[in-house]
């Protein structure tokens, strides 16, 4: 296969009147979903749009899977975004990434206040339009493996978001192997936990349909209520998961399989964050016969590169191994002075293979920064993706994640870039110095600044700027900020004893 739509049309021949993607209010058939597809496909085709971005505004729901795939079947690539999402995020995604139309429920609120003065297609009308199959046959003819699918954009550190742009033969060949390793088969039902938005989702989405699975979309709010999200598991009869570890712990923390336990689990697969031995335990210990998986890595890597199955007992104060490397895809830990880490040692972790994105969208300096030439091959061109993730080999072989070289994080599953919310911060008036770092223990975001702004004015600003999950959880202001002796923030110091640092600064009248 060389193009996603091929592996529904495959699966709609096989079982036309399965069920493949269900929400709260909907459900859609193969067959039913293929047609719709095949609509919007034609609709959008029909304006003249062709190998260009197109954005997607509808919530998580079928509607949203509708479009996302009709994008595909017209050729075009898409990238999903939040209607939450504030409008001037929204607008910077869009000065980078210039979409040549918007797909949303017609003239959409969300898009109020971002100055997007091009398309906007209303979804029902698109899923109405009646297909024409000579034009997405001549589509079809010109698309070749390395188009791209669509681009997913993550946090940036200067405050402008970066687009991951991820072709069809990366998907492809990631759903290949994701499928097969963990027995991804027409039996498998998922409920699915992440947004369209985020890498997770291409896992199960795109698995769902190379397998001829079923999907089912978990409303948010059940994760608010333990025991309702677990009756919707069985009532569902899900029996495969891929969820970040914090959603996990939410299960755990309330102990709800103490009374209500999951009658159909068999898979339990998390990534995005590292996960707490403590809360793994306690599923591992309700649900013994489960397959429990680590996986792990960046959107760049269409969504994992390394993984590892769980074999053996972690006690609470261990950390889970990330494993080892994906098929088609390589892995390799390179130290400062350019030469590979053996055990013990500590290094950035590199990948490379068919997995890798084609780079940043309209962003040729950060993809030359990251996406680089292999430094261990010299013979012949080969690109090779920087992941920042500092790493080390245990005495197993297996790979360990130590930390971020950069000032990225990874929070509630997503990678988040400090950089982002410190310029997200600096635009509110009143600020005039701040840093935003990570408290690993509680699992929070920080915000530290001085100026004259009242700290209760610091997080409606920041919610006009920033979505919900790059909001910091704790905000202290103080009179002014620690520097280190090159006169810069010191952020190390602050990173390590933040709230030292600010009671100190305080008693010292700040």
């Amino acid at each position: 296969m060389k193009n996603i739509i091929e592996m529904l049309e495959r699966s709609a021949a096989v079982s036309p009147e399965k069920t493949v993607f269900r929400d709260d209010s909907a459900d859609v058939t193969y067959a039913g979903f293929l047609d719709t597809v095949r609509s919007v496909g034609t609709y959008i085709a029909k304006t003249g749009i062709y190998k260009a971005p197109v954005a997607v505004m509808l919530g998580r729901s079928v509607r949203t899977l509708g479009a996302m795939f009709g994008v595909l079947c017209s050729g075009n690539f898409y990238t999903v975004i939040d209607p939450d999402t504030p409008a001037e995020r929204i607008k910077t995604v869009f000065s980078v990434l210039k979409p040549a139309a918007v797909i949303a429920d017609g003239h959409s609120e969300s898009l109020a206040g971002t100055g997007f003065k091009g398309r906007v297609i209303e979804y029902a009308e698109a899923a109405e339009c009646t297909e024409e199959n000579g034009i997405l046959s001549e589509i079809r003819s010109r698309a070749i493996d390395t188009d791209l699918a669509y681009v997913l954009f993550t946090s940036g550190s200067t405050g402008v978001p970066k687009g991951a742009a991820v072709s069809h033969r990366s998907v492809l060949t990631y759903i290949k192997w994701y499928a097969e390793t963990f027995e991804i088969d027409r039996g498998t039902v998922f409920g699915s936990q992440t947004p369209f938005y985020f890498s997770m989702s291409v896992s199960d989405v795109f698995s769902t349909v190379y397998a001829g699975a079923e999907l089912n979309i978990i409303p948010k709010t059940l994760f608010s209520f333990p025991m309702k999200l677990l009756e919707f598991l069985n009532e569902r009869r899900v029996n495969t998961i891929y969820w970040v570890p914090s959603a996990l712990g939410i299960i755990a923390n309330w102990r709800a399989l103490d009374y209500c336990g999951l009658k159909y689990i068999k898979k339990v697969l998390f990534a995005g964050e590292v996960c707490p031995v403590k809360q793994l335990n306690y599923w591992m210990e309700k649900i013994p016969d489960a397959v429990f998986a680590n996986l792990f890595g960046p959107t760049e890597t269409t969504d994992i590169c390394t993984y590892y199955i769980v074999d053996r007992k972690f006690d609470g104060g261990e950390t889970l191994p990330i494993g080892r490397h994906c098929g088609n895809c390589d892995v390799f830990v390179l130290k400062e002075d350019g030469t590979e880490a053996r055990e013990g040692e500590e290094g950035e972790l590199y990948a490379r293979g068919s997995f890798l994105a084609a780079g940043y969208y309209n962003n040729p300096e950060k993809t030359a920064a990251a996406f680089v030439q292999n430094p261990l091959n010299n013979c012949y061109p080969e690109t090779v993706y920087r992941t920042g993730d500092i790493v080390r080999y245990n005495e197993k072989g297996e790979l360990m994640y130590v930390s971020r070289a950069d000032s990225q994080i990874k929070h509630m599953g997503y990678r988040i870039e400090l950089g982002e919310i410190e310029s997200a911060a600096s635009a509110l008036g009143g600020v005039s110095s701040c840093a935003a770092v990570y408290d690993r223990s509680e699992q929070k975001i920080v915000l530290i600044y001085s100026g004259g702004k009242d700290r209760e004015e610091i997080m409606p600003g920041l919610s006009e700027r920033l979505p919900e999950y790059m909001l910091p959880q704790k905000v202290y202001k103080i009179k002014e900020m620690p520097l280190n002796q090159n006169g810069k923030i010191d952020r190390r110091l602050l990173a390590g004893s933040y709230k030292q640092v600010c009671a100190g600064i305080r008693r010292n009248g700040g």
